[in-house]
């Protein structure tokens, strides 16, 4: 049975734990993630959404960021929401309060669609499902340049707001707070690979 973690240090963690486990259907195991060791114990790996420079200071504190880091060059799979992609990219645009991991050939701007006040919902035409999928989109980044071996998975307007490289995947948005689990069983789909 497949072990996923959820990096536990703030933000969207239970509701990335219980949507998990409602796409695995009983194949894998999902667990927090607080301290270190415990990634290498996992198959895959959740960057949840929360405040991505709480979350910044919160993994080197815990002496998680190498470990992070290993994982992903490992070619384990990860999925990286909202804080979770702004951790994950190369560059943040005007931004010095995070410093990126620098695993995706990304370029983020932070909050790009605005504060809190102006979350929104959007159906979004991803790339590999057949219908649209219904976003949630809270204070979100936006993917603002992708590299070449970057593939735009969605839109909204002309902002990338999906996108893949190789094992990892990254939303702007909250796949964790809708009850369509397509996003999580399409990074559950990862582990396969």
């Amino acid at each position: 049975m497949a072990r996923i973690g959820v990096l536990a240090l703030q933000g969207d963690v239970s509701e990335h734990v219980q949507a998990l486990e409602r796409a695995a259907a009983g194949k894998a195991q999902v667990v927090g993630v607080r301290k270190p060791g415990q990634i290498e114990e996992c198959q895959a790996l959740v960057l949840p959404g929360g405040e991505s420079t709480t979350i910044c200071r919160q993994l080197q504190s815990s002496g998680l960021t190498e470990e992070l880091k290993a994982a992903a060059l490992s070619g384990k799979p990860i999925l990286a929401t909202c804080a979770g992609l702004v951790l994950i990219s190369q560059e943040v645009e005007g931004d010095n309060k995070v410093r990126p991991l620098g695993l995706m050939d990304i370029k983020i701007s932070r909050n790009a669609f605005g504060p809190q006040r102006e979350s929104f919902e959007a159906d979004l035409q991803v790339k590999g499902l057949n219908r649209p999928y219904r976003a949630v989109f809270i204070r979100a980044p936006a993917i603002c340049e992708v590299g070449r071996e970057v593939e735009v998975l969605a839109r909204v307007g002309e902002a990338v707001v999906a996108a893949r490289q190789k094992n990892l995947l990254a939303l702007a948005f909250h796949p964790e707070l809708t009850e369509d689990a397509r996003i999580h069983q399409i990074f559950l789909k990862m582990l396969e690979a």
